[in-house]
């Protein structure tokens, strides 16, 4: 990955450490046994309200979501992304990773946001999500991104800080 591009339309959190997001997508990314080459990655940091709308306007779906992944790779070498073009453009949602990060067990906002990342990441490296079997293979290998990241002493609320209060 060459470039990060992303954007933070969220009034509820602060927008993340640059510094540290960079490389942290960089290495989720390699992590995710992506090409290596330089492709671009376009990420854009949504609330509630924008992602149902992004929702209906890119899948037609209703609601908010967690995260919307498009790939741009093709899985046969990958050859029609050329470098510096935009393989991967994703919408992530800090509302739904607050809300999910304070329910589930050995999470948070920050780690619940990063894993949406990676979850972007893992569904552009051609995991699918849908049927029970893909679904065990994802969430595995999400655990495996992000035990390696923690591991390698990424901290995630320095990423994604809370608003402070």
């Amino acid at each position: 990955m060459k470039n990060l591009l992303y954007s933070w339309k969220n009034n509820n959190f602060p927008p993340p450490d640059r510094e540290l997001l960079i490389p942290f997508v960089r290495r989720a990314a390699q992590l995710a046994h992506l090409p290596e080459f330089d492709w671009n990655f376009e990420i854009e940091f949504t609330d509630d309200e924008l992602m149902t709308r992004r929702n209906m306007e890119l899948l037609g779906h209703e609601g908010t979501t967690d995260v919307i992944t498009f790939s741009y790779f093709t899985g046969d070498g990958d050859d029609f992304i050329l470098e510096n073009e935009t393989a991967i453009d994703a919408v992530v949602n800090p509302d739904v990773a607050f809300r999910e990060g304070s329910k589930r067990k050995n999470s948070y906002y920050a780690r619940e946001t990063a894993l949406y990342v990676v979850h972007a990441l893992l569904h552009s490296s051609g995991l699918e999500d849908i049927e029970p079997d893909d679904r065990r293979r994802m969430r595995a290998n999400e655990r495996r991104v992000m035990k390696k990241l923690e591991a390698e002493g990424v901290v995630f609320q320095d990423i994604f800080p809370l608003p402070e209060e």
